[in-house]
């Protein structure tokens, strides 16, 4: 398909996106427009946020709407509000031109009773979240009963949200004669579920963002000591003077910190995370899309849903542990034939990480060093000249301030003039970094620092006298012992505490840390929560023994003891 003539969309529409800039369509809509426009057989669509997939089932939509009824004919579901009210934006720039069509958004944090009345209105096309339009369905305000289609948008996504008993409360609610369409970034487990529950003999396509990453996103990383990570997402920001990105945390934590950070040091920057109320996350986003902001810190479970276009970076301050998750968030830059960089702050541990991604997709990382002072200096220097040069002067204006400037300039020659003038926004940058070290770390000093740190985790754990826990989370919960020993510090806020053996078992783990942080430890996993599952500690009473060989019997008795408690829990389930 060479242009959106040929898909003998209605002229209202056509007349729409033209005056968009649609010209050519993406893959996905290439693929998907022909297929609701001439086949009622169910859809499985592979693809990404920013390949166009909005545009892909939203045309068709609008087009097959039947505006003598007023009944709901087309229902989207999509995971966050973000989402929903981008998606009734863009469809109402699509029918612009067409009247008397209704588009309405329901989603949570929002007056319901608000929407109530717009449904009772009528509504042909609404767009909600799982939640919202469960309650409304619940409340019998929403009738989708005769709905003609329903499209899962990012699946993968509200299933990952925890919305699946939502979904399927809500495609029970649907006729069997309808078309159903999902949209997803990854085939998961859940998401197949769903398609072999609630699809008939679906089409399948692809159409993902990750060849089209390969080329418009540039993927590097630098290899870095932990400590030092936030001194290179300020390299980053000052060497890339028009940066206007998302830096990736693991943490509510982390993101705070490092927003407060960068505020600190004179960066436009804010954090969204899970503990912003909806009023506080819409006030970030509307800063962040106007680009008052330079840089948005956020989580992943924050992050899911936005869709802000001409993102320059993507900046991971930790790596993800699903290659998957890495996908999503360097497919938000790179966009629309754009160019993108999606950056990798390392620390030598992490290598593995990188190989796991580079085997499982088509993406190749480059590895770079951190922007010296030095370099860093040059490039704000250039910046600052290109400013002068292409500056807008008013003539008109200025005139009458120039004999002034001229009286109070005159004593100053040329070249000294021009260091004045260069110093004066130029200092900042020449103070902080005149003394810059080089924080690279080489590839090289990888084992010396693990064995560096292993002899001194070894001397720790034999001085140390250690306490034993179980916790109610294992293997099956994708529990391991890197994620614990992060969890373990992440609780405690420190990550000075020895921490010993560590068992994982398949429905819960065994693990040792050092006596004095046990009181701590214990309230501070009150009301924590990993993977859906509230978490819950238990002291080993038969702990409290030194580290090194005299605790290697008790290790051998806790490992007996988890065999027991899980064939007793195995034999209760039957």
């Amino acid at each position: 398909m060479q242009n959106f003539k040929q898909t003998n969309l209605d002229t209202s529409i056509l007349k729409a996106i033209s005056e968009m800039g649609f010209k050519t369509p993406t893959p996905i809509q290439a693929k998907t427009i022909p297929h609701l426009m001439n086949s009622n057989l169910d859809l499985i669509a592979t693809a990404q946020t920013g390949t166009g997939k909005t545009a892909a089932f939203g045309l068709p939509s609008i087009h097959l709407t039947d505006l003598k009824y007023n009944d709901t004919q087309t229902l989207v579901l999509c995971p966050t509000r973000e989402l929903c009210i981008q998606i009734a934006k863009d469809l109402a720039k699509y029918s612009k031109y067409l009247n008397g069509l209704n588009i309405l958004a329901v989603y949570g944090g929002s007056d319901i009773k608000t929407q109530i009345k717009s449904l009772n209105k009528g509504a042909h096309i609404v767009i909600g979240t799982p939640g919202r339009t469960k309650d409304l369905i619940k409340r019998k305000k929403l009738n989708i009963g005769r709905i003609a289609r329903i499209i899962l948008d990012e699946a993968d996504e509200m299933l990952t949200m925890g919305f699946k008993e939502d979904l399927e409360m809500i495609l029970s609610h649907t006729p069997k004669e309808k078309q159903t369409l999902l949209f997803s970034a990854t085939m998961s487990k859940k998401v197949i579920a769903i398609t072999d529950s609630y699809m008939n003999d679906p089409e399948k396509i692809a159409a993902t963002q990750m060849n089209i990453t390969a080329e418009n996103v540039q993927h590097i990383y630098y290899m870095v000591n932990a400590k030092e990570r936030y001194e290179v997402i300020k390299r980053i920001a000052d060497i890339n003077p028009n940066i206007y990105g998302i830096v990736f945390c693991r943490t509510r934590r982390e993101t705070k910190e490092i927003a407060n950070k960068l505020m600190n040091d004179g960066y436009n920057a804010d954090t969204l995370n899970g503990d912003l109320s909806q009023a506080e996350r819409d006030e970030v986003m509307a800063r962040f899309r106007k680009r008052h902001l330079q840089l948005l810190v956020a989580t992943d479970v924050a992050a899911r849903g936005l869709d802000v276009e001409d993102l320059s970076h993507i900046i991971n301050f930790n790596l993800p542990d699903d290659f998957e998750i890495y996908i999503h968030r360097s497919g938000r830059t790179g966009r629309a034939g754009k160019k993108g960089v999606s950056i990798a702050i390392l620390h030598t541990r992490e290598m593995r990480k990188i190989r796991e991604i580079e085997k499982r997709t088509q993406i190749t990382f480059l590895r770079e060093d951190v922007p010296s002072g030095i370099d860093i200096c040059k490039t704000r220097l250039y910046n600052l000249i290109d400013k002068v040069e292409n500056v807008e002067v008013d003539e008109q204006i200025i005139a009458q301030f120039m004999p002034d400037i001229y009286k109070k300039l005159e004593w100053l020659e040329r070249d000294e003039l021009i260091k004045h003038f260069v110093s004066t926004e130029f200092n900042r940058y020449l103070s902080y970094y005149k003394n810059a070290r080089d924080i690279n770390v080489s590839s090289n000093s990888k084992n010396q620092g693990r064995k560096n740190r292993d002899k001194k985790n070894r001397k720790d754990r034999n001085l140390a006298t250690l306490s034993g826990f179980y916790i109610n989370v294992g293997f099956k919960s994708k529990m391991n012992p890197g994620r614990l020993m992060g969890l373990i510090n992440e609780c405690l806020r420190s990550s000075s505490a020895v921490i010993g053996n560590i068992e994982i078992m398949k429905t819960f783990s065994f693990f040792e840390i050092e006596e004095e942080y046990e009181s701590k430890l214990i309230q501070s996993f009150k009301g924590k929560r990993f993977a859906g599952i509230s978490l819950e500690i238990e002291k080993d009473k038969g702990s409290g023994k030194r580290g090194g060989k005299d605790n290697q019997k008790s290790r051998r008795r806790n490992r007996q003891k988890n065999k027991r408690i899980q064939k007793k829990s195995r034999t209760r389930r039957r």
